[in-house]
């Protein structure tokens, strides 16, 4: 693999781009001229429209996708003594979340092709102790869900989905959010949509809509009533106008990945080593990240793009049973072989919105250059 230096007066293209327009400064300066900052008639408006775009009853506006998963937890009574199974390949506020209640994550491994929790493992980690199983939509590419809600429904599991990375991702027509008892989502400025910092959770059932309300604003009841002990996890109206706007141009966002990712998969097929990402049938991928496994030299490639002024990145380069906060709760003995290996495959490369034509042209060229050196 060669070391290819960028051309002189090439733009960088970066890996996320949030997507800021004129509606978004327009929204967050009403709120500032109104006067009313904080959670308030706002965020109610962003909660009613993003239930309505997933299609649940509730939508339950959080300071971020880590608090949601932590809020959403809590509700379902989920703590002390009990078990969640999840995956050891995805970021670490999944399995924190976990550890936030006093519960305990439970890993298993992934699945080669989707890098989604394999269902045909979830099965088997299965203990008394099970209270819940929280599968995570990584990159943007649902988990298996049908599998896994038919788990959950044989052995009375509650399914938390953890769509943080996946608005607007669909399983069978239907969207992630609307696939489980509860999910979650981060509104992260990485996301597809943004708040600027904030996320949802999302939920049929009215009593797990109220609690996590409760929970996120100290417990409260009713005003400065407080029947357990909660946090403060609101979303201001700040935040929420930044998502309204956001909200009304995810159709298109979502569009547009799609579009980069076809563009990608096409012009990288045929590379030596290289494996694009795949899309199961009945399945529709978000594409929160496009990423490529690369059999060998991975980190090289991801240095020689930097060199040529493109954006990449490797999410993730150790998996939860391998971090130090899990290896000193006495994971470090587990093994995840596919996790382990994607570990060291996985290479996420620009496919957000912004993109031109001139540059997914750019990225393709440079990785054949580079990998068929």
């Amino acid at each position: 693999m060669k070391q290819t230096r960028r051309v002189a007066g090439e733009p960088e293209i970066p890996l996320a781009h949030p997507e800021i327009g004129a509606e978004e400064k327009r929204a967050v300066l009403r709120v500032l001229e109104s006067g009313q900052l904080a959670q308030g008639p706002v965020v109610a408006e962003f909660e009613a429209a993003f239930a309505r775009w997933i299609g649940v009853k509730h939508a339950v506006a959080v300071s971020s996708g880590t608090a949601g998963l932590h809020l959403a937890l809590l509700a379902h009574g989920i703590g002390t003594g009990n078990e969640v199974i999840t995956t050891p390949f995805t970021f670490i506020a999944s399995a924190n979340s976990i550890l936030f209640t006093q519960a305990r994550p439970v890993f298993v491994d992934i699945e080669p092709d989707t890098f989604c929790i394999d269902p045909t493992l979830v099965e088997r980690a299965i203990t008394p102790q099970t209270r819940a199983i929280l599968p995570v939509h990584l990159y943007g590419h649902p988990a298996a869900m049908p599998e896994l809600a038919d788990i959950a429904r044989r052995h009375s599991l509650v399914l938390i989905e953890d769509a943080c990375q996946a608005h607007g991702a669909t399983v069978n027509g239907t969207k992630v959010g609307a696939l489980g008892h509860t999910a979650i989502f981060s509104l992260y400025p990485t996301k597809n949509m943004t708040s600027g910092e904030g996320g949802f959770v999302t939920t049929d059932d009215a009593a797990i809509a109220a609690a996590v309300r409760a929970l996120r604003q100290h417990g409260e009841s009713e005003r400065y009533h407080h029947r357990v002990l909660g946090y403060n996890f609101r979303m201001t109206d700040v935040a929420a106008a930044i998502g309204l706007a956001q909200l009304a141009r995810l159709d298109g966002f979502n569009a547009a990945r799609r579009r980069n990712a076809h563009d990608l998969t096409a012009g990288l097929a045929g590379i030596p080593g290289l494996t694009p990402p795949v899309e199961r049938a009945g399945y529709g991928h978000a594409f929160h990240q496009y990423t490529v496994r690369v059999a060998h030299g991975r980190d090289r490639l991801k240095v020689a793009l930097s060199e040529r002024g493109i954006g990449s990145g490797v999410y993730y380069p150790l998996p939860l049973h391998r971090q130090p906060v899990y290896t000193d709760r006495g994971y470090g003995d587990e093994s995840f072989p596919i996790s382990e290996q994607l570990a060291q495959e996985v290479l996420s490369l620009p496919v957000h919105p912004a993109l031109t034509d001139s540059d997914l042209q750019r990225i393709v060229r440079a990785v054949h250059e580079e990998m068929e050196a």
